[in-house]
């Protein structure tokens, strides 16, 4: 009877402890990322929410947005090997660099970052506990959306002779987003309305990486957002493109705010 009873001790503390190494319900990984071996979520929420950061000289910020927060705990019998929390930063840092985002501050089990992504902004952070757990937030900014007419930039161009656009490109790339097309539609728009207007297109950037690197990219999608108006009719002798990097500045790239208003093209009147 002794026997029985230990027996159905046993299994019950199996069964229990089974269910308690499962993703907490309706927990799930991010879209951006997959998990480390041997973890599973123990607490999760979704919504819209406040998230403490920290900007590059490891001050405290407050941001909002859609966050995304699970907490990850190490499962010891898993059969995988727990990881330090240094490993563990270290390969998130590396997965979110892969697709194109930035590390904003890093010490002691605790990072930040940044990534631009199908027109959005992510901030992230990822927190390394000693015990290997792992606290993952994930706040997604919406990428600010411009909607300007036609009538709007040709009054603007004839008031102070430029104009500012925020079109969006694939991270790292000289490729227009999707969500940039309407925009391109009305500098479309804008060369129909006004057939004696010439323009050049000019490609701006903020102070990531090395200067010659960004006057490369920034000409490029100068390049693109001229091509993609020739490809629409407008004829080539009307356009003209090229790229400034990081050499123009209007904002302090010290900011986040900032390196986003330095992120730009410019239509520029030609006389």
């Amino acid at each position: 009877m002794n026997r029985l009873f230990f027996f159905i001790v046993l299994m019950l503390t199996t069964i229990a402890s089974g269910f308690a190494q499962e993703d907490a319900e309706g927990c799930k990984d991010h879209a951006l990322f997959t998990r480390m071996p041997g973890y599973y979520i123990s607490e999760c929420t979704v919504n819209y929410n406040q998230l403490d950061f920290y900007d590059s000289k490891g001050q405290d910020v407050k941001l909002e947005g859609n966050l995304t927060y699970a907490w990850y705990i190490f499962n010891l019998e898993s059969g995988k090997t727990e990881p330090s929390y240094f490993q563990i930063i270290k390969n998130y840092a590396n997965a979110i660099i892969k697709i194109g985002g930035t590390k904003i501050y890093e010490e002691n089990g605790l990072g930040c970052y940044e990534l631009n992504k199908n027109g959005k902004v992510y901030k992230i952070k990822v927190a390394a506990t000693n015990n290997s757990d792992i606290i993952l937030n994930v706040l997604e900014i919406e990428a600010m959306k411009q909607d300007i007419s036609a009538n709007e930039m040709l009054d603007a161009l004839n008031k102070d002779g430029f104009i500012s656009l925020d079109i969006l490109f694939e991270t790292g790339k000289s490729k227009i987003q999707n969500e940039s097309l309407p925009i391109i539609d009305q500098v479309y728009q804008l060369m129909k309305l006004d057939l004696a207007l010439k323009i050049s297109v000019e490609g701006h950037t903020d102070n990531v990486g090395d200067a010659a690197s960004n006057k490369k990219l920034s000409t490029a999608r100068a390049k693109a957002v001229m091509d993609a108006l020739i490809a629409k009719g407008i004829e080539k002798t009307r356009l003209s493109y090229t790229g400034w990097g990081q050499e123009k500045p209007v904002a302090d790239n010290r900011t986040d705010e900032g390196k986003s208003k330095n992120r730009r093209v410019e239509i520029i009147k030609k006389p």
